[in-house]
């Protein structure tokens, strides 16, 4: 894939996860960033600013915004808007819950593919530009496949493939506190 192409790429996103995600831009531009430049105009009437380490301050919490700001705006800009609810899951895809046993020690593991922002390997959702998940793309259940892992090459089957709602499965979502810069 082309350095263009791969900054073009989709990103696959459910429609609550794309709300999630336009919830924390709005509120980074509509809240934050204003409140964060009013202290630094504050700091700034406060006199010599190269020794003012709340102007100084101030201006790294804005740098920090808009560059969590572009993130979001590409990441928006590239979403592909997914209900995995509504997909065939009789193959694996995007929003599917798979549970696949490895082949060599019979050990049984779920992951569900999710988008990049949504992704929590730790919790088992995994993102779908992640080896694991481009590896079960497609597959039914009682297909075989293998994969490179960091671990080493692995052969697992697909044992089951169901749907569960990403959001009931995840651990860490974030909130308005959790977007600030304070």
């Amino acid at each position: 894939m082309k350095e263009n192409e791969q900054m073009r790429q989709n990103e696959p996103m459910n429609p609550r996860g794309y709300d999630e995600l336009l919830k924390e831009f709005k509120y980074l531009k509509d809240v934050e960033k204003p409140r964060v430049n009013r202290e630094k105009q504050r700091a700034a009437e406060l006199g010599d600013r190269s020794e003012n380490a709340e102007y100084h301050a101030a201006k790294e919490k804005l740098r920090h915004i808009d560059k969590r700001l572009f993130y979001l705006n590409s990441m928006i800009e590239k979403a592909q808007i997914i209900d995995p609810s509504v997909l065939d899951h009789s193959r694996t895809h995007f929003g599917a819950t798979i549970t696949i046993m490895d082949i060599n020690t019979e050990e049984e593991f779920s992951y569900t593919i999710c988008g990049t922002l949504e992704s929590e390997p730790e919790n088992g959702l995994i993102s779908v530009h992640s080896p694991l998940a481009r590896a079960m793309l497609g597959k039914e259940e009682g297909d075989e496949f293998s994969v490179h892992l960091p671990s080493g090459r692995k052969s697992y089957e697909v044992t089951e493939i169901t749907y569960i709602d990403i959001f009931s499965l995840k651990k860490n979502i974030r909130t308005e506190t959790d977007y600030g810069y304070k």
